[in-house]
């Protein structure tokens, strides 16, 4: 891609507040965005080739929304913390193993998009996050949900594809958990905590390719509660 190309676009960006430049094999965050640090809202650098990200990230200060999904990172500069106004993160399709540690200072932040990485675990930062809506930990190498899930403020966290086998009771406790994906894991029933049906907020539990048929969660203590809130649910959209 040429200099006056990218130029041309930098431009359009200065006007709008919008940068977006995907499918254009950059190996790196363009250097010249630094001179539009107070006034770009939205970025999206998706499907690119970039491996790192500069330490000038943290200046974005009007920042709401930042793509970089499919590109080649495998770590986030603490700078990225910084970024108070962030509100949407998609990050999928790289090799990130773990979130910096003041993540939790992502205070704005609602919409946490992460499928397709190599976490090993649910990063303990998503506990600080009070505005969290949705967080997609789809497709990474998750094997187990543990007790400190009880502060994700969440309203819906998917967990698809990843090698969970063990569940901790306390996910039944999260207060604003209404959907709960789980399909193709590593969960026998008798791992399925019976106060996500009977005691919890989860009105959609997504638990199909597992090591169990699925009818035989009918048989399970509780099912007809939380069917009563899966129908109540459906009811709302239809």
């Amino acid at each position: 891609m040429g200099n006056s190309a990218l130029k041309a676009h930098i431009e359009t960006a200065q006007k709008t507040g919008v940068f977006q430049l995907t499918e254009k094999g950059l190996p790196e965050f363009p250097e010249d965005l630094q001179r539009l640090v107070g006034n770009l809202r939205t970025i999206n650098l998706s499907s690119n080739k970039i491996e790192v990200l500069p330490p000038w990230m943290g200046k974005f200060n009007v920042l709401k929304s930042l793509s970089l999904n499919h590109n080649r990172l495998n770590r986030l500069p603490e700078e990225l913390c910084k970024l108070k106004k962030l509100e949407t993160l998609h990050l999928s399709g790289n090799q990130i193993s773990q979130l910096p540690a003041d993540f939790g200072q992502l205070s704005a932040l609602k919409t946490l998009n992460l499928s397709g990485n190599q976490l090993r675990a649910i990063p303990s930062q998503l506990c600080t996050l009070r505005h969290l809506d949705v967080v997609d930990l789809s497709k990474n190498k998750i094997q187990a949900i543990p007790d400190e899930v009880l502060g994700v403020q969440a309203i819906e966290i998917n967990l698809n594809q990843n090698q969970i086998s063990q569940i901790s009771v306390q996910i039944s406790h999260c207060p604003r958990l209404k959907v709960l994906r789980l399909e193709e894991n590593c969960l026998e029933l008798s791992m399925l905590p019976q106060s996500i049906l009977s005691d919890s907020q989860i009105s959609l539990l997504a638990v199909e390719g597992n090591l169990f048929e699925i009818k035989k969660l009918r048989d399970l203590e509780g099912y007809e509660k939380y069917m009563e809130r899966f129908t109540a649910t459906r009811k709302k959209f239809v």
